[in-house]
């Protein structure tokens, strides 16, 4: 069950509030989870869905954590600019929570590059990553709203 958003205004901090239920933006270079990690699955801070696994983690040196995949049907892909800018904004797809951005034609594997606030994340070292899957590159563009 969700809660309400009362219950996550007094769960969450200013910050993670402001960036998961306002599309904000944490500080680059400040987060939890830029470094090494232990393994494990990254879940949604609002609703614990699975979200990334940590043998996905990609190394963009852009001050977010960043991951080349994401688990199954887990995260929405929407655009998310103003004028003159187009960014795509990544929500988990359980919650709608906000969680970061993605770049489409990185040079990861997968051509995507996942730039997720700390603040969204919970790292659970208990749900083991599941061996890595790996995606073939589309570089077609497609409509946004995608659930991936």
């Amino acid at each position: 069950m969700m809660p309400t958003e009362d219950e996550l205004k007094s769960k969450l901090t200013p910050e993670e509030y402001d960036v998961l239920r306002n599309k904000g933006t944490e500080i680059p270079y400040t987060g939890d989870f830029l470094g090494d990690i232990p393994q494990g699955t990254f879940v949604c801070k609002v609703c614990g869905n699975p979200l990334f696994y940590s043998n996905s983690k990609y190394n963009s040196m852009m001050g977010w954590p960043s991951f080349d995949q994401a688990v199954e049907g887990s995260v929405i892909e929407a655009a998310d600019g103003g004028i003159g800018l187009q960014k795509i904004a990544v929500s988990c797809a359980h919650c709608r929570s906000h969680l970061g951005h993605v770049i489409e034609g990185g040079l990861s594997e997968t051509g995507k590059i996942y730039n997720i606030n700390s603040v969204s994340l919970i790292l659970d070292e208990t749900k083991a990553p599941p061996p890595r899957t790996e995606r073939v590159r589309d570089d077609s563009p497609d409509e946004r709203e995608t659930l991936v």
